[in-house]
């Protein structure tokens, strides 16, 4: 038996939480085509007869402006430390900042783990392209192993876990072989409100709201849930967006989070909606430990 921690990291919108929800074959990361969807370290956990490997999928690697941003960056440096081996992943349809990356690869030499490329979205180039950029990168460092993928096909990624294994320690199981993640539901459902804001909103909006479940109980009978969660923002103009004229916004992100709760949850489900105004959240220490982005 081989177990042991996988960390997945990355520039943002790379593809790590697109990887993850295809190795798992279900959804737990957020997936939104804006960058910076992932906030935080998000634990998926993949059980065989002969493996166990908890995977750590992480926010994208930058270089932080806000305090939100900070602690999204340590989360990714724990996740490193945690680590048995890492997966840095590229997207090769448009590579990596040449500063961004030098520093990325700098903190991998330096964390001493088995670290794996995996080039990612190769269904977006030409074959050809793609002997180069492996060739490119072997000069680059010193990876154990590189494997292209596409992640969203699912192609490779079953060789991609054949890989992994072999760089496995040997071990127990950590988790019980039915368990796909330790988050609770909350988080889940609290991110999928989040989802729907990314999807449905435009610019500044995603960025400046966060989720938080105020309320999760189930009925008598538990054939149905009741969940009050309240969507934060940072100013007042941004609460007028998110509700929307005669409440249509609102409406619509709750109606497309409720369907796909229930779906997760496997019932009926109530949810109740809230926006409110945190004035600069994402600066603020005090409501990010609120929030759940800082400990």
């Amino acid at each position: 038996m081989r177990s042991g921690y996988v960390s997945i990291v990355g520039e943002p919108n790379v593809g790590k939480s697109t990887l993850l929800n295809a190795i798992l074959g279900e959804k737990l990361s957020i997936v939104t085509p804006k960058p910076q969807t992932t906030r935080n370290r998000i634990t998926g956990i993949l059980t065989t007869d002969e493996y166990q490997i908890i995977f750590l999928d992480t926010p994208g690697l930058l270089k932080p402006r806000y305090k939100l941003q900070e602690y999204m960056q340590e989360a990714v440096k724990g996740a490193v430390n945690d680590a048995d081996v890492i997966l840095y992943m590229i997207d090769v349809s448009r590579l990596p900042r040449e500063r961004n990356e030098r520093d990325i690869l700098r903190m991998l030499r330096e964390s001493d783990k088995v670290v794996i490329l995996v080039m990612n979205k190769i269904d977006l180039i030409s074959k050809p392209m793609l002997l180069p950029m492996i060739a490119s990168y072997k000069d680059k460092m010193d990876f154990a192993e590189i494997v292209p993928i596409s992640a969203l096909k699912n192609d490779g990624v079953d060789i991609l876990i054949d890989v992994i294994v072999k760089y496995l320690p040997e071990g127990p199981q950590l988790y019980p072989g039915d368990q796909i993640s330790d988050m609770p539901l909350r988080f889940f459902v609290a991110e999928t409100i989040r989802e729907k804001v990314f999807l449905l909103t435009k610019q500044e909006i995603p960025y400046a709201s966060s989720v938080l479940i105020e309320e999760f109980k189930e009925r008598e009978g538990g054939t149905s849930v009741y969940i009050r969660a309240t969507i934060y923002v940072g100013r007042e103009s941004q609460k007028g967006i998110i509700i929307g004229k005669g409440g249509n916004m609102l409406k619509k992100i709750g109606t497309e989070a409720r369907r796909e709760i229930e779906t997760f949850l496997g019932s009926s489900v109530y949810l109740d909606l809230w926006v409110k105004v945190k004035e600069n959240w994402r600066r603020n220490p005090r409501d990010l430990r609120e929030l759940g982005y800082a400990p």
